[in-house]
């Protein structure tokens, strides 16, 4: 249940950045404190306590507001309290999916299209998604990309770079991001990569003092995964996975 003292920093937010209707939202505090339950226990939507209004309320509610968009919008406006560019972190992790997030509606295409589309795939774990990060010098969420679970983190690095605010001081990633036209594109854009080489490459400059600081984004991901259904999806489609990404993000900027 969110808090008044929650729902009084979120409140000005959302109504900002939801569609607005003839008729608005009925119980608006109410509702998103189902939303949030649900997301951060697992649980099915019917599993939502009485006391947080009718159950079908909240998933309409939440599928509507992530095929508009407006969770990912939510995460971009409490973002102008201050992107950190100092230092900038990538970082993907594999989401093993439910039984449950298969099924979504087939729109064309070939099972492997699909599958990219949706972003479930076949990894050594079994189907999942790959969630991608770029996150700031506080290590808090800027921006995710999805993708299937046996894709690599390497293609979507630079898309994740295109939406920062500003040109950062130093990009760090692990070793999944080694890459020299990569490296090359972070010195073409002004700033200066942390990334260290395979172990079978010759050596390359990747600062301790910089490089150290990589525990920011695995404590996102750490503070992320507190929500079950981003430690595992259930969502079926990408759309409603990037809902749960970003509105567990936009509540962790509003908690730092």
């Amino acid at each position: 249940m969110l808090s008044d003292a929650q729902w009084a920093d979120l409140e000005p937010l959302v109504e900002v950045c939801r569609p607005k209707a003839k008729t608005p939202p009925q119980d608006l505090h109410r509702t998103l404190s189902a939303i949030l339950w649900r997301h951060q226990n697992g649980a099915k939507w019917r599993a939502i306590p009485e006391e947080l209004g009718p159950w079908w309320r909240a998933a309409q509610i939440f599928i509507r507001w992530s095929r508009a968009g407006v969770w990912e919008r939510l995460l971009h406006l409490v973002q102008e309290r201050g992107v950190q560019l100092g230092m900038v972190f990538l970082d993907g992790t594999n989401v093993r999916a439910h039984q449950k997030a298969a099924g979504a509606a087939k729109k064309g295409g070939s099972a492997a299209e699909r599958d990219a589309r949706e972003a479930v795939g076949r990894s050594r774990g079994g189907y999942g998604t790959k969630a991608c990060v770029i996150a700031d010098g506080q290590g808090r969420a800027i921006a995710f990309r999805l993708a299937p679970g046996q894709a690599h983190e390497l293609p979507h690095a630079v898309p994740l770079l295109d939406q920062l605010p500003g040109v950062p001081k130093w990009v760090v990633g692990d070793r999944g991001y080694t890459s020299h036209v990569f490296r090359e594109h972070i010195w073409n854009m002004g700033a200066r990569p942390a990334i260290p080489p395979q172990r079978h490459e010759a050596p390359v400059a990747c600062p301790d003092w910089i490089y150290n600081n990589r525990n920011q984004v695995e404590r996102l991901w750490a503070r992320l995964k507190e929500w079950r259904a981003i430690a595992t999806r259930y969502e079926k489609t990408a759309v409603s996975f990037m809902g749960v990404l970003s509105l567990a993000a936009a509540l962790d900027w509003l908690k730092r």
